[in-house]
């Protein structure tokens, strides 16, 4: 069985509701829970890196969010490049593609910030007890 990755993708929000590539291939329609296999789609002005580019956490500070939603993806057939940290270090591309959800801002703070709870052991102070 082929090794899944949970990673994360900036999906194109189209007015209708559809998502999409941000720049190459652009009016290809993605859908949630389908696979799908990345082709080669050279474009004027881009590097010819094959693949669907992925990210580790839902943060690309380079592009902007807007008329854009993260998508949780599960990859699979990846090699990683390194780039800069101010377009968000490395990028997973990936040979196959399944996005999982669309997350809301609320879900992409959770991601970027969890909440860390800790276990104290309790001890008989802890307690009052009644008389």
């Amino acid at each position: 069985m082929t090794k899944q990755i949970t990673a994360f993708k900036l999906m194109a929000l189209h007015k209708n509701g559809s998502i999409g590539s941000l720049f190459i291939h652009r009016r290809d329609r993605v859908r949630v829970g389908q696979w799908r296999r990345a082709h080669s789609y050279p474009t004027k002005g881009f590097a010819v890196r094959p693949g669907w580019h992925c990210c580790r956490t839902p943060e690309a500070p380079h592009l902007s969010t807007k008329g854009r939603v993260w998508a949780e993806v599960l990859i699979e057939e990846v090699r990683t490049i390194d780039r800069p940290e101010c377009q968000g270090g490395s990028w997973y591309l990936a040979d196959r593609m399944k996005v999982v959800r669309l997350l809301s801002s609320a879900d992409v703070d959770a991601i970027l910030n969890p909440v860390v709870l800790t276990h104290e052991p309790l001890t008989q102070s802890t307690f009052t007890f009644a008389a």
